[in-house]
């Protein structure tokens, strides 16, 4: 029985699997846990979705920033952008069953000792922070009125958090912060500009996991989304997008224990995009 994390799919069916072969992926021993952006800008993001369906129970799926770009789009909010390919997923003839799904996957997850989620976390949050605030945005997804908080999703105000925060400020700092967070201050002021590696961090920023006192430090942290982070080798951090679909590598690691080493496990991707930042 194996423990596996993914990094982001972005719609590259092919490519998850030949990972799951080169894996010798059985549903009925293993479990996956894949770290968000299953869709957009790869080929295939339907047939993503399908799959993990399929395999529900051994494969557990968080929501990224292009997952909930899906969302906005299905819902009208947001017009698709030309380099978006999810028009396959909305002319679904299941496309409300393929949604409802996507929308109760997580925000963030602690198991085998991994605290897990799509891009980052502030400095201020401790576990149990980190947790309470992602189960937040969970229940809002969830709800009957999950397309209300779309229309206040986007945007990259308030830039910081506050624990007085409420209504959809809190709420789009929540999101920003689990699915948008690259770089912060010291303070864990956000910056969203910059999608270069962690030696681009602009002045007065740093990458989100080397803000000095960061509440999560002792915990070991999976994460994606950073697919030009370059290599971080560290025994509490795993990043985990190896920009599949820009050209690069779709990777799995396997946990060897509660917080314990990692074994990582790649297979390279044909270039489905020019390069490019996710």
């Amino acid at each position: 029985m194996a423990t596996y994390l993914i990094g982001d799919i972005q719609g590259c069916d092919d490519a998850l699997g030949r990972l799951l072969d080169t894996l010798d992926f059985s549903p009925s021993r293993d479990t996956i846990y894949l770290l968000g952006d299953l869709v957009n800008r790869g080929p295939q993001s339907l047939a993503v979705l399908r799959r993990l369906i399929a395999l529900e129970g051994s494969a557990h799926a968080l929501l990224g920033n292009h997952d909930l770009h899906l969302l906005a789009a299905a819902q009208g909010v947001r017009k698709p952008h030309r380099n978006d390919t999810l028009g396959d997923i909305l002319d679904a003839p299941d496309r409300n069953a393929l949604l409802d799904w996507l929308r109760a996957r997580p925000i963030a997850l602690y198991v085998h000792g991994w605290l897990m989620v799509h891009a980052g976390v502030l400095p201020q949050w401790n576990l149990t922070q980190t947790l309470a605030l992602a189960g937040e945005l969970e229940a809002v997804l969830r709800s009957a009125d999950w397309g209300d908080f779309l229309v206040d999703m986007y945007g990259n105000q308030p830039d910081f958090w506050s624990d007085s925060l409420s209504g959809p400020a809190r709420l789009r700092v929540i999101v920003n912060t689990f699915t948008r967070l690259r770089f912060c201050s010291a303070q864990g002021v956000m910056e969203f500009e910059t999608k270069d590696d962690a030696d681009a961090a602009p002045e007065g920023f740093m990458p989100w996991f080397d803000v000095p006192g960061r509440q999560t430090a002792q915990v070991p942290m999976a994460f994606g989304h950073w697919s030009t982070l370059g290599s971080v080798q560290r025994p509490n951090l795993l990043p985990l997008d190896t920009g599949c679909v820009w050209g690069g590598c779709l990777t799995a690691a396997r946990l060897a224990g509660d917080g314990g080493a990692v074994e990582r496990i790649a297979v390279k991707c044909p270039q489905a995009r020019k390069p490019g930042k996710n």
